[in-house]
């Protein structure tokens, strides 16, 4: 924003966008493949999201759907560590 709070404006006369935000792929999809399934297809979904939402125009529902994948990641590799120290207290157990 510049100081009278407006956006700036590009060479055409159209606002200009902030940069896209992380859109956590690559992290959604390898907390799906090593560590909790659920959460990882729930965060790939939402990863999905933020792109065609980016370029549809729609910064607030990227920054949403960003978020919302982060959180899924997060919580798909808690759990994946929390089953990984259960196994191996059980086999430790034996």
């Amino acid at each position: 924003m510049n100081q009278y709070g407006q956006q700036p404006m590009n060479q055409y006369g159209q606002q200009q966008m902030p940069p896209c935000p992380k859109t956590y792929l690559a992290e959604s999809i390898l907390v799906t493949i090593f560590c909790c399934v659920v959460f990882g297809v729930l965060a790939i979904v939402k990863a999905a999201k933020v792109s065609s939402a980016y370029s549809a125009g729609n910064y607030d529902e990227a920054l949403e759907a960003s978020e919302a994948a982060k959180k899924w990641v997060t919580w798909g590799f808690i759990c994946g560590i929390i089953v990984f120290i259960l196994a191996f207290i059980g086999e430790a157990m034996k």
